[in-house]
């Protein structure tokens, strides 16, 4: 597929908060000729000199500063050691959800820091071409979930004189992470199926005169060649693909993490939860379950608080720090940063719905590459 200028192996490798996506993962895939996806998400996390300076500090205006600004040094640091891996090969991304309350700093880092491209999910990023008006170069890519969100994102940028040099089209029953429905009652609606997003967005884009100028990507449940060829013979350029890089030696996660999303079975990744206002698919972990039977409780006394919990606001809308009782009721950050390292017991693990490559097998991001592309679980010397 190509995206701007650039040929690329038709898989884009999608960005893992908090931590999991980070500079290993995208650089070993961008080395191989993909995108490599570093998620902008508390990158602090994987510095332990920033982590000395911020996790310790009291809930305040000064120290939400001083965490924003440690995460702004991470993600900088993150796309300088990333690129020193791709070796010049592929593409380099940062994922940016527009859902946060840095959106917008973390764009204009990304883009200072000389990234390739931005991939903007979790709400529509209708400014993201006014952000990156001084970056003519750099490739814009949000991630919609059905073709009336992409043509509304087509004609708004459009009239700010830029299109998206790619789009992502996410099923939200099938992804992992932040869905893009308003709520879990929507998730079976035919309209997010790939044979009709796909082809009712290319119908769109044909009636715009822009037919062949934006390639889209397919998102969610994709995890074999065989898913790959199906959807491109809807008129996918390629796919998005998250969990599966997930669990590559490469991944930033803790051992036990990537044993968490391996051995997960099918009933136990169905849990949809409420983040932000919008649905997310989890593991049903021992944290969730307890959640699950308590949140009636704790949205009944959902008030709202002078700090947030972590010292930072990671959401623009955080039902727990906001006191919002119709979404959750937790600290997303604080529960996926228990994730990262492997605590089972504490942590939030997302997880999207497509069966793994190799089972509970833990294996290289070029053995996975090698499988998607060909089918063959070898790798060529």
């Amino acid at each position: 597929m190509e995206i701007g200028n650039t040929n690329l192996l038709p898989i884009i490798q999608g960005g893992m908060g908090v931590g999991i996506s980070a500079h290993a993962l995208a650089g070993k895939v961008a080395s191989l000729g993909g995108v490599g996806t570093i998620s902008s998400i508390d990158l602090r996390r994987l510095h332990a000199d920033l982590m000395a300076k911020t996790d310790h500090l009291p809930p305040s205006a000064k120290t939400k500063a001083a965490i924003n600004e440690a995460n702004l040094i991470a993600l900088e640091r993150e796309i300088i050691a990333a690129r020193a891996l791709a070796q010049g090969y592929g593409m380099l991304a940062v994922n940016v959800m527009r859902a946060v309350s840095e959106y917008q700093p973390y764009i204009t880092k990304a883009l200072e820091s000389g990234i390739d491209a931005v991939v903007v999910g979790a709400g529509l990023p209708l400014d993201l071409p006014d952000l990156a008006q001084d970056f003519p170069k750099v490739n814009l890519i949000p991630i919609l979930s059905d073709a009336r969100g992409l043509q509304l994102i087509v004609k708004k940028w459009e009239r700010k004189g830029r299109l998206p040099n790619a789009i992502i089209l996410e099923h939200p029953r099938l992804a992992g992470g932040h869905l893009g429905a308003n709520k879990i009652d929507d998730l079976n609606n035919p309209k997010y199926d790939f044979i009709n997003s796909i082809t009712e967005s290319i119908e769109f884009l044909k009636s715009a005169g822009l037919e062949g100028l934006i390639p889209l990507i397919a998102a969610g449940g994709i995890s074999s060649f065989e898913d790959i060829k199906r959807v491109q013979g809807y008129g996918a350029a390629g796919v998005q693909i998250g969990t599966a890089f997930a669990v590559t030696h490469e991944s930033a996660a803790h051992p036990n993490f990537k044993k968490t999303l391996a051995e997960a079975k099918l009933e136990d990744i169905v849990e949809f939860i409420s983040v932000a206002g919008l649905p997310a698919r989890a593991i049903k972990t021992p944290w969730l379950i307890k959640y699950l039977a308590t949140e009636p409780k704790l949205k009944a006394v959902a008030h709202k608080k002078a700090h947030c919990t972590m010292n930072f606001d990671c959401l623009i809308e955080c039902g727990l720090r906001d006191g919002n009782a119709a979404v959750g009721q937790f600290c997303i950050d604080k529960h996926l940063g228990f994730a990262l390292e492997g605590n089972l017991e504490k942590g939030l693990f997302f997880r999207g719905s497509g069966k793994l490559p190799f089972g509970s097998e833990i294996k290289s991001v070029q053995e996975l590459m090698t499988y998607l592309l060909s089918g063959s679980i070898s790798v060529p010397s």
